[in-house]
């Protein structure tokens, strides 16, 4: 039987490549521990969306007022993982504007929460670096091929693999070397490598590391 978590403040980041397998162990670990989950690409995967199907003229305009009317339950239930979404989402991911109006809308949902565990690419250096702080954060690798077999069979192989493959090595890369907020290791980050790991023994390692906090 599971032991009842009663720190009453936890805080997890959880950073990682397109595909290395950060949702699922974000998903994992937030159910175990009763931590309210924050995707952020879901976030920019909705703006992919929205600018997508309407072609604003002035899309932060656009897209500030969208997110003013939006909750996160709501974003959840829509279907964000398109090959489409996935390649425009790289490019908008660098515009600094887009990511002032999605990391805003992040800190409100953080602020208002004592026990989340937030995933992305930019959380542990910089959407929680500070007020608040991470209590915990992780990194996650997959080798690309890995990785791309899985994408691949995620979206039910409607795409080539190949396909799939150079999709996510370009998202990795644009990623690694945009301008603003990009995707980085930082110091005390828990490597966690899902090419060599089963999902029963991610989940191991990362609960060791949580219930030291507990």
């Amino acid at each position: 039987m599971q032991k009842t978590r009663k720190k009453s403040k936890l805080i997890i980041a959880c950073d990682g490549e397109s595909a290395s397998g950060k949702s699922t162990a974000a998903k994992l670990i937030s159910k175990k521990y009763n931590l309210l989950l924050i995707n952020s690409g879901l976030l920019y995967r909705y703006c992919s969306k929205l600018i997508i199907e309407s072609n604003p003229k002035n899309k932060i305009k656009f897209l500030t007022n969208k997110f003013r009317k939006i909750s996160y339950q709501k974003i959840k239930k829509y279907s964000l993982h398109s090959e489409i979404i996935s390649k425009h989402v790289a490019i908008i991911a660098k515009d600094a504007k887009i990511r002032n109006i999605v990391n805003k809308f992040q800190k409100e949902l953080i602020l208002s929460n004592n026990r989340i565990c937030v995933e992305g690419r930019d959380i542990a250096s910089k959407i929680l670096s500070k007020n608040p702080k991470y209590d915990l954060a992780f990194y996650f690798k997959c080798k690309l091929d890995v990785a791309s077999y899985r994408r691949w069979l995620d979206l039910k192989k409607k795409v080539s693999l190949k396909s799939v493959k150079k999709s996510l090595k370009d998202r990795t890369t644009m990623d690694k070397t945009r301008k603003n907020s990009p995707l980085v290791k930082v110091k005390d980050a828990i490597l966690i490598r899902t090419d060599k790991l089963s999902k029963i023994k991610v989940l191991s390692i990362m609960s060791k590391h949580i219930d030291k906090l507990i």
